[in-house]
C-alpha cells in the first residue's frame, strides 16, 4: 500500500478529500489522482492541498473513453467513490442514477481490467441492502457488477471488492450540516421520529470511541481484499431525534414526514446474505458465492448464526460522538 499511484473517482467529495489527505500523510504515494467532473471543486481542492504528488483529471465516469484514459496513468489502486447519492434526486431521476451508478461502474470495471489495475474498491451504501429506492437499487447493481468483475478479469491480476457503510458524519450529503444550520432558528426537522441510521465519522476527534473512520475502513478493506468481498463495518447507530438533540440541544425537534424512497431503518447485512457472511472483531464480510477466481475466506472469520441480520434498528452499538461533530 506504500509507494503506489492511487486514483479516486469522485475524489472532490467530502470522503475523497479526507481519503486524499490520509494517503498523502501516511502512505507515501507516488501520486494521488483525483478524477471528477467538477472543475471548481478541483480548483478549491488544489488550493487546499498544495502537494506536488496530487494530480487532477477532469472527467465523468459516464464517459467510458475518459475513464480509460485516466486509468492509463500507471495506476495501482482505484477507489470508486463517484455516485449520485441523494435519495430524493435519484427517486425523481432514476435514469440519471443508472447512468452514473450502474453504467459508470461498468466503465470503471472495464477500464481497470484493460489497464491492469491490481486493486479496485467500490464504495457502497447500506441502502444497497434490501433496497426500496432508486438510489439503493442502483448501488445494489453496482455491488453485483464489482463482485462479478473478478470473474470478468479471469487470469489477470485485477481484483474488485466493495465496502458497504452508513451515513458519513460531516459529509455534504449527511443530515448533520442541516441540523447545524437549523439549530440557529431553534427548530430542527426529522422526517420520522422512529427512524434509525448507521454512522461513521470522517475523521477521529477527541472523545470519539468509534473503531472506524471512513478512510480507515476503506484502507483496511483494500489490505484485506482478495476479490469479491463486500466489507461491512460494525458501526454505531442512533435514532434521528437523538442525533438532532445531541447536535441542537434545547431546540424543538419537529417531524415533517418521510421523503420518497426513505426507509425507517437501514440494514447492512440481510438474512439472505447471512448465509455467506463471516464475522470478524470489527466487521462482517459477505463472501462471494461460487467464485471462479482464487479465493480464501479471511482468517479468523466465524460464520454468523442462521437468520442473522445487521440492522440499525437493533444494533447494540450506540452513537457516542455526534455531539463533537460540529466544530
Amino acid at each position: 500500500m506504500i509507494d503506489r499511484t492511487w486514483l479516486i473517482t469522485g475524489g472532490t467529495g467530502s470522503l475523497g478529500h479526507a481519503l486524499t489527505c490520509v494517503l498523502l500523510k501516511n502512505y507515501a504515494p507516488r501520486r494521488v489522482i483525483v478524477f471528477s467532473r467538477d472543475e471548481l471543486k478541483q480548483s478549491d481542492m488544489r488550493r487546499a492541498i498544495p502537494d506536488p504528488r496530487l494530480d487532477f483529471f477532469l472527467g465523468d465516469v459516464r464517459d467510458k473513453d475518459r475513464v480509460h484514459r485516466a486509468f492509463e496513468a500507471n495506476v495501482d489502486v482505484v477507489v470508486h467513490a463517484a455516485a449520485l447519492k441523494q435519495v430524493p434526486a435519484c427517486e425523481y431521476n432514476p435514469a440519471e442514477a443508472v447512468k452514473t451508478n450502474v453504467l459508470g461502474s461498468m466503465h470503471v470495471i472495464d477500464a481497470a481490467i484493460a489497464c491492469g489495475i491490481r486493486r479496485v474498491m467500490a464504495l457502497s451504501s447500506d441502502k444497497a441492502c434490501q433496497p426500496t429506492n432508486a438510489y439503493g437499487k442502483t448501488k445494489a447493481l453496482a455491488e453485483a457488477l464489482f463482485v462479478r468483475g473478478n470473474a470478468y478479469a479471469g487470469h489477470r491480476a485485477t481484483r474488485f471488492a466493495v465496502v458497504r457503510y452508513g451515513n458519513v458524519i460531516g459529509s455534504r450529503g449527511s443530515v448533520v450540516p442541516l441540523f447545524l444550520r437549523q439549530r440557529e432558528g431553534g427548530v430542527v426537522t426529522v422526517t420520522d421520529a422512529r427512524m434509525t441510521r448507521f454512522w461513521v465519522p470522517m475523521e477521529r476527534r477527541a472523545g470519539e470511541t468509534s473503531y472506524w473512520t471512513a478512510p480507515e475502513l476503506i484502507l483496511w478493506a483494500l489490505r484485506m481484499m482478495q476479490g469479491g468481498e463486500i466489507f461491512v463495518p460494525k458501526l454505531p447507530s442512533a435514532r434521528m431525534p437523538d442525533v438532532a438533540a445531541a447536535i441542537a440541544p434545547g431546540c424543538e425537534v419537529r417531524e415533517v414526514g418521510i421523503r420518497p424512497g426513505e426507509k425507517l431503518h437501514e440494514v447492512m447485512v440481510s438474512v439472505d446474505e447471512s448465509l455467506s457472511t463471516v464475522e470478524l472483531e470489527h466487521a462482517f464480510v459477505i463472501l462471494p458465492t461460487d467464485p471462479s477466481w482464487p479465493f480464501t475466506p479471511p482468517a479468523g472469520g466465524r460464520p454468523v448464526v442462521p437468520g442473522f441480520s445487521y440492522s440499525s434498528h437493533d444494533n447494540p452499538l450506540p452513537v457516542q460522538y455526534v455531539e463533537v461533530a460540529d466544530d
